[in-house]
């Protein structure tokens, strides 16, 4: 379970630190708990021994335990997304655009693979404005991303109905989360091994023959 082993910082958040180094330190230990434990499971003193500083410290920063957690999301949306979208910038398209997206997420959390489970923690308070918004933002903003892939994979197969765009977008969202999360439970798949063996599934899946009730038309 190496992926999920979290180094504590001894002495951190000592007098003469920079206020944003400060910040960033205790964001990586809140980051760290609140993905292994949930948001209902964390308290602020968890941090606090975390990332080797005192609680009045975190609130003055923060406000809130809501207010670090936003902190989190902020950072874990903003790493996700710029990883796709440095992927999207590139020369890959279709299916090797998707794998290569994969391959980035893989690589991207291996060492920090609790960012994943922040956006998708059950206890999250969805009705606290400022997490509901940062969800959303980061929602979006990766939707668009996988939005433009699948409209320019139909482009390719010669297809462009905006419901099939829809419905394949909605899928690879599905698909690529399911596919993280069982990577996540299996911390003996490196990225290498867990790309190659989503390669091998999206040729199996995708070069099975359709049904003949389907083709007959």
């Amino acid at each position: 379970m190496a992926r999920t082993t979290v180094a504590r910082r001894p002495n951190a958040g000592t007098k003469g630190v920079p206020r944003a180094d400060r910040e960033e330190q205790i964001v990586l230990a809140a980051t760290a708990v609140f993905g292994s434990q949930g948001f209902a499971a964390t308290s602020v003193a968890d941090v606090a021994e975390r990332a080797g500083i005192s609680k009045p410290l975190i609130y003055n920063y923060f406000g809130s335990k809501e207010g670090l957690f936003t902190a989190c999301l902020h950072r874990a949306g903003a790493m996700l997304a710029e990883e796709m979208e440095r992927i999207a910038r590139g020369d890959a398209v279709g299916l090797e655009r998707a794998l290569r997206t994969l391959e980035g997420i893989f690589t991207l959390l291996e060492p920090q693979p609790w960012i994943w489970r922040l956006f998708f923690d059950p206890t999250i308070p969805r009705g606290e404005e400022r997490i509901a918004a940062e969800i959303a933002h980061y929602t979006d903003r990766i939707t668009a991303l996988a939005d433009e892939g699948v409209r320019e994979m139909m482009r390719l197969a010669g297809a462009d109905d905006p419901l099939d765009v829809s419905a394949l977008t909605s899928a690879w969202l599905s698909v690529a989360d399911s596919l993280v999360s069982w990577w996540l439970d299996h911390p003996e798949e490196t990225p290498a091994s867990m790309t190659a063996r989503c390669l091998r599934l999206f040729h199996v899946v995708l070069g099975a023959p359709l049904p003949s009730a389907l083709t007959a038309d």
